[in-house]
């Protein structure tokens, strides 16, 4: 009933989808060039062998299972991988990281004419699902087509459990297209199980997986030249409402330490200059995507580019994740954990809550509260180079620990080739 009740909800509100998509192609949220492939309108040809097809969300998830694609693709010839995912940014680092044998799409938009073109023309012989967008009409007929499904480091938020609660039924009949359930942590294995998932095999978090991000070595040592000896300190993925709090945490290290440089990578590079605003006139910024470099008396670098990462983990020996300080659940620590940063995070850890108490427990991550205390725990640890070094090297021994978690996986996969 539901399920026909969201169809019907698709074609009336049709109109209303187009412009909503319009406004987005406008804001630069969609890619003009191929934004067919949203109609369910192919930009690729089919490869002559088995497909395995993986949809994962955004840059987040994408990026999470480039390990187990290298993997894949490594140890089964006769397989090719097609990724789908639903943001220009994520397909702009797929297109740099992506293997060979390996494609990538956008996502069809979950309207059932648009969904059934791409599963006619793709016929995957397997599909995983990762993390948590369920789409009911990829879901569904990508089931009715007869091609198995996997769900990935499966995970529902308190608030979607809640909202999927409400309606049972319908949830039961979207989880239980999945022929295994892989969760990513215990407490998702739980939410996941009352909402009606069969076959469901805890093995551990994916993220754990993967590989140390890649650089630019030449990009690296000019950033570094400039740099010096100076105080310096990251501020990675950050969000609305956050910047204002790592400049608060900025203008109180200042007092103590005038030379500190402050890097902000914010999560939405678009939002560079919006974030060069916000920082304001008092203090001295640079842009990355603009060329400017940084000086002697820069108190903030915006590194609003893509796939770069990678280098600033690597610059910066204290590093803050962000999302953590703002109600958005927090972003991945492991990341920098492989190359050996100091790690702190904010009270707002909820969509790596599993990974962050592995972490806590190892003595690999300070939390804090606010700003005033992320600013004391940053030239704590600045102060203190053996205490920092001896935080990151907890923290790499850590993620080392867990490796087998992507073997261990791949084996459930292959099962299913």
């Amino acid at each position: 009933m539901l399920l026909s009740v969201y169809r019907l909800a698709w074609k009336l509100g049709s109109p209303l989808v187009d412009f909503i998509m319009w406004r987005r192609r406008r804001k630069g949220r969609e890619d003009m060039l191929r934004f067919d492939e949203r109609l369910g309108v192919p930009s690729l040809p089919r490869p002559n062998s088995k497909l395995v097809w993986i949809h994962a969300a955004s840059v987040g998830e994408s990026v999470s299972v480039l390990p187990l694609i290298e993997e894949l693709l490594n140890g089964n010839a006769w397989v090719h991988v097609l990724v789908t995912t639903g943001t220009v940014t994520s397909a702009q680092m797929m297109a740099d990281r992506l293997p060979r044998r390996a494609l990538h799409q956008y996502v069809p938009i979950d309207k059932k004419e648009y969904v059934d073109e791409f599963i006619e023309y793709w016929q995957p012989d397997l599909a995983i699902w990762v993390e948590s967008e369920f789409w009911p009409n990829l879901l569904i007929s990508t089931k009715e087509s007869g091609c198995p499904i996997i769900l990935l480091n499966g995970r529902i938020s308190d608030e979607s459990f809640e909202k999927w609660n409400k309606y049972k039924k319908f949830a039961r009949k979207i989880i239980n297209c999945f022929d295994l359930v892989m969760p990513q942590s215990r407490e998702d294995e739980k939410k996941l199980r009352a909402l009606g998932a069969r076959n469901i095999k805890y093995i551990g978090n994916l993220k754990y997986g993967a590989t140390p991000l890649p650089f630019d070595q030449t990009r690296m040592a000019e950033l570094q030249k400039m740099i010096g000896g100076r105080m310096v300190w990251l501020a990675a993925s950050t969000h609305p409402g956050e910047e204002e709090k790592i400049l608060e945490a900025h203008m109180r290290i200042k007092e103590k330490n005038y030379t500190v440089l402050t890097i902000i990578v914010p999560r939405a590079p678009w939002r560079g200059q919006q974030v060069r605003a916000l920082l304001g006139n008092n203090v001295n910024v640079s842009v990355r995507s603009q060329g400017e470099p940084i000086l002697d008396d820069t108190d903030f670098y915006i590194a609003d580019t893509m796939g770069e990462l990678g280098i600033f983990y690597r610059l910066a020996p204290i590093v803050f994740i962000g999302g953590s300080l703002v109600e958005r659940g927090g972003h991945n620590p492991i990341e920098p954990a492989h190359l050996d940063a100091a790690i702190i995070c904010g009270n707002h850890m909820e969509n790596f809550a599993e990974i962050i108490e592995e972490f806590e427990k190892a003595g690999a991550v300070q939390l804090v509260q606010d700003e005033n205390e992320l600013a004391f725990r940053v030239f704590e640890l600045w102060q203190n180079p053996q205490k920092r070094t001896a935080m990151a090297r907890l923290a790499s021994k850590l993620v080392r620990s867990r490796q087998e978690i992507l073997h261990n996986i791949i084996d459930e996969i292959e099962k299913f080739i």
